[in-house]
């Protein structure tokens, strides 16, 4: 029995040290594969534009009363 409890012992605190490598592992895949799917879903710039400088538009952002004005 005291073998058994060992084992099992070690058993659950390998999984507990590989479920946070884990779930971030199944995390990058989910937006790897978001990126590839938006890839494949852009639409093409016409043959005229794809050299063209587009516009620059700024945002701003509004003042927060902070001493660190971003």
């Amino acid at each position: 029995m005291n073998t058994f409890l060992s084992y099992l012992s070690i058993a659950a605190l390998f999984a507990l040290v590989l479920l946070p490598a884990l779930v971030g592992f199944a995390r990058e895949r989910r937006i790897d594969r978001e990126l590839r799917e938006a890839e494949l879903r852009r639409v093409p710039q016409p043959p005229g534009t794809a050299g063209a400088a587009l516009p620059v538009t700024a945002t701003r952002r509004p003042y927060l009363r902070s001493w660190a004005r971003i």
